[in-house]
C-alpha cells in the first residue's frame, strides 16, 4: 500500500493529497480532522525516510501548522517555532522554492499581527515566545518574489498589506494593484480577489481618495 512505502517523494505527496481533500469544502468536520492527522503523519514519515527532502520540510511544517488547530493555543504557538524551522530547512535545500519563501513571510506577519492578549498568553508560556516584525516579513515576500516573479497571487497580495502596515500607501498600492489585476487560475486566488476581508483594496481606495482600479 502507498502508506506503507519508504519512498519520500510519495509520501509528501500523499500528505499534500490528504491535506487537499482536507480543505474541501464538501469534507465532513470529521472527516477533515482525520485527513489533517492523516497528512501530518504521511509527512513525518517523509521526513523520517529523507530529512534531505526539501517538500518533506515544507509540507511537515504546513501539515503541524494545521494541527494547531485542533490542540489549542499553547500547542499552536510551541508549534510556530518548529513549523518555521522546518521552512527554513526546507528552502537550504531548495532556495528557489517561492512557496516556502512565501510561507516564512506569512509566519513572520502573523506573529507581527499577533493582538496584545495573545502576545500575553504567550508570554506566560513560554520564556522566549515566537515574535516578528512586518519588516522581516516584506523581507521574506519580497525573496519570494524575487525567486518566481509573479507565482501566487497572495504574495502580491500580502506585499501590498504588508506596506500598508509599515504605512508606505505608494508601495501598498503598487502590490495591491498587481494582486487585483492577477489572473484567476485556482479558486484560491479567487478568494484572494473576491473576499472582502482577505486584502484591504476598497479600503485603499478609501484611504488614499482614489477612483476605483
Amino acid at each position: 500500500m502507498a502508506e506503507q512505502s519508504d519512498d519520500a517523494e510519495l509520501l509528501w505527496r500523499l500528505a499534500r493529497s490528504s491535506r487537499d481533500l482536507a480543505q474541501l469544502g464538501s469534507t465532513s468536520a470529521e472527516e477533515k480532522k482525520q485527513l489533517t492527522y492523516d497528512s501530518l503523519e504521511y509527512a513525518k514519515k517523509a521526513l523520517e525516510k529523507n530529512e534531505s527532502n526539501s517538500a518533506a520540510h515544507k509540507w511537515y511544517g504546513i501539515c503541524l501548522s494545521d494541527v494547531g488547530d485542533y490542540e489549542g493555543i499553547k500547542t499552536k504557538i510551541g508549534n510556530a517555532i518548529i513549523i518555521k524551522e522546518h521552512f527554513q530547512r526546507a528552502i537550504e535545500l531548495n532556495p528557489k522554492d517561492a512557496t516556502t519563501i512565501h510561507l516564512i513571510g506569512i509566519w513572520c506577519y502573523s506573529f507581527a499581527e499577533m493582538p496584545w492578549y495573545q502576545r500575553k498568553i504567550a508570554a506566560t508560556l513560554f520564556a522566549t515566545p515566537p515574535t516578528s516584525t512586518f519588516q522581516e516579513a516584506l523581507r521574506y515576500f519580497h525573496m519570494a518574489e524575487d525567486a518566481d516573479p509573479n507565482f501566487y497571487s497572495k504574495n502580491l497580495l500580502f506585499l501590498g498589506k504588508t506596506y500598508l502596515k509599515l504605512n508606505n500607501k505608494k508601495m501598498a498600492l503598487l502590490w495591491l494593484s498587481k494582486a487585483k489585476e492577477y489572473p484567476a487560475q485556482t479558486e484560491e486566488d479567487k478568494q484572494a480577489v473576491d473576499t472582502p476581508g482577505a486584502w484591504p483594496v476598497t479600503f485603499l481606495d478609501r484611504f488614499l481618495k482614489l477612483p476605483p482600479f
